[in-house]
């Protein structure tokens, strides 16, 4: 599998988000959130900013998902990408 150009195939991630309090955030809050969490599986051909094995936050907007070999990942362009942990 590779990405061509500026396109990033990553894999989502779910994460159970606490309040300060301590209180879970249930599925529906966590889709106010504007960006979603995943990791690099495949960075394209262009991209400069990230590299396989990061954990990014980008625009839950942008992006589609595709099946590959039986798994899901998302593609985005690496302009989406707003957070590399």
């Amino acid at each position: 599998m590779k990405a061509i150009n500026k396109y990033i195939i990553i894999e989502k991630v779910t994460e159970e988000v606490k309040t300060e309090s301590g209180l879970l955030l249930s599925g529906e809050d966590t889709n106010e959130f504007r960006y979603n969490k995943g990791i690099v599986v495949v960075p394209g051909t262009s991209v400069d900013t990230v590299k396989e094995g990061d954990i990014i936050y980008y625009d839950k907007s942008s992006g589609h998902t595709m099946v590959i070999k039986d798994k899901k990942y998302t593609i985005i362009l690496e302009r989406d990408v707003v957070v590399v942990l």
